[in-house]
This record gives C-alpha cells, sequence and structure tokens, in this order.
C-alpha cells in the first residue's frame, strides 16, 4: 500500500469511529436518556470500542504514518547533510 492511499484511509477512521460514536450516542437517546449523557457515553464507549472493531483499519493509517514520517526523516537528515556541506556519497 502505497502512501498515497493515507489521506484517505484516515478519513475513512475518523468517520468510522464518528459514526461509531452516532450509533451509540443515538441508540441511547432511542432509550430516552438526555443528549449530553449519551454523548458522553458514546464517547466513552466508542472511541475504545472503534480501536477494536476497525484494527484493520487503524494499522493502515498507523504504518501510512509511519511511512511518512520516514521520508519525512530521510529528507531532514539529507538537507542537513548539505547544509554541512558533506557531498552526496557521504563524505565530506
Amino acid at each position: 500500500m502505497s502512501d498515497n492511499h493515507l489521506p484517505r484511509d484516515l478519513t475513512l477512521y475518523l468517520l468510522a469511529r464518528f459514526a461509531l460514536v452516532g450509533v451509540i450516542g443515538g441508540g441511547l437517546l432511542l432509550a430516552n436518556v438526555p443528549l449530553l449523557v449519551a454523548l458522553l457515553i458514546g464517547l466513552l464507549v466508542g472511541l475504545p470500542l472503534g480501536m477494536l472493531l476497525f484494527r484493520s483499519l487503524n494499522a493502515r493509517v498507523t504504518a501510512g504514518l509511519a511511512r511518512r514520517n520516514e521520508k519525512r526523516a530521510r529528507a531532514r537528515a539529507e538537507l542537513r547533510s548539505q547544509l554541512r556541506g558533506d557531498r552526496a556519497d557521504g563524505t565530506a
């Protein structure tokens, strides 16, 4: 999976987690629980539950973020090397 899927995967993951909180909160509203209490319970129950239910999507997002951070670290190291005046082959 390439890095260009990160925005899509992250968006899907966030929407899925918010939808889960909404479903839990909506179910509690149907059970005549006050809105604020239903939302708080939805958050407290839905966020950890989302980690379990959307494990594969979470793994894809985490892997994409790790690849992006790795590329950024390499680019940063290369820039620092160039600023120090090192040659492309790694010698001074």
